[in-house]
C-alpha cells in the first residue's frame, strides 16, 4: 500500500495539535526522512513490532517498506481522530485506541514478544511518572535483545538519565535528520546487560527532570 503525507494529512494533524498541543506536540506529521531514520535498524526478524503514537501512519509506512507485513504491526494510538484513519489505511494491522501508559495492562493479539517498539510519542511534554509507565509497559512486551526507538526535537535523549538508571536502561543516539521540521534525532533505548526486569513506577520516587 502506498501512502505519502498529503495536504489533508497535514491539515488534519494541525487541527489535532491545535485542539490539544500537549498531547500531539507537533504541528505536522513526521517527514519521510525521520521515518527512514527511526526504522533503519528494523528487519523482518524483529517482527512483531509495536508502534506507539503512529498518528497518520508515516512511520507505519516506513516499517512496511522495511519488509514487515501489516499483520506484523500493532499500532497503539490514543487519539480517536487518528485511530479510524489508521484502520482505513492499514486494515490488516492491529490498531488499538489506547493510552500507551497502559500498554502493559492490555492484552494484545500477538503470540510472541515484540522485537522492537517504535515511538512517536511526545515524551518531553509528559510527566516523569507517565514516561516510566510507558517504558515499563513497552519493555514488558519487548523480548531479550529488542529495542525501543524514540525521536526527539531536543538536544538530548528525551528520557531523563534518572529514569534510565531507575529502570535499568541505556540510550544511544543513532542519528539526526535535518530534513524534518524541526530537525530531529533518534535514540535507541535498550536494557543494560545483567538487568532482567523493570520496576513499577509507583514504587519509585519521582526522578528529576534533567536529561541525558
Amino acid at each position: 500500500m502506498t501512502h505519502i503525507c498529503t495536504p489533508s494529512d497535514r491539515w488534519h494533524f494541525f487541527r489535532t495539535w491545535a485542539s490539544d498541543p500537549f498531547r500531539v506536540a507537533a504541528i505536522a506529521p513526521s517527514s519521510q526522512s525521520l521515518a527512514r531514520l527511526i526504522t533503519k535498524e528494523i528487519v523482518l526478524a524483529n517482527a512483531p513490532v509495536i508502534e506507539l503514537g503512529p498518528g497518520t501512519g508515516v512511520f507505519t509506512k516506513a516499517l512496511l517498506d522495511r519488509g514487515l507485513s501489516p499483520a506484523d504491526l500493532v499500532l497503539i494510538e490514543y487519539g480517536a481522530e487518528f485511530t479510524g484513519l489508521l484502520k482505513q489505511r492499514f486494515p490488516q494491522a492491529s490498531v488499538f485506541n489506547l493510552d500507551a501508559a497502559h500498554l502493559g495492562d492490555r492484552r494484545l493479539p500477538i503470540t510472541q514478544e515484540a522485537g522492537a517498539v517504535i515511538s512517536g510519542l511526545p515524551l518531553l511534554s509528559m510527566s516523569p511518572r507517565k514516561v516510566m509507565s510507558i517504558l515499563n509497559g513497552a519493555f514488558s512486551r519487548i523480548r531479550t535483545g529488542g529495542h525501543f526507538y524514540q525521536f526527539t526535537y531536543g538536544p538530548r535523549c528525551p528520557v531523563p538519565r534518572p529514569i534510565l538508571d531507575r529502570l535499568g536502561l541505556k540510550a544511544r543516539r543513532i542519528g539526526t535528520t535535518l530534513q524534518n521540521l524541526p530537525p530531529a534525532s533518534v535514540y535507541r533505548i535498550s536494557r543494560r546487560h545483567g538487568i532482567s526486569g523493570l520496576i513499577h513506577p509507583a514504587a519509585a520516587a519521582s526522578p528529576s527532570s534533567s536529561e541525558r
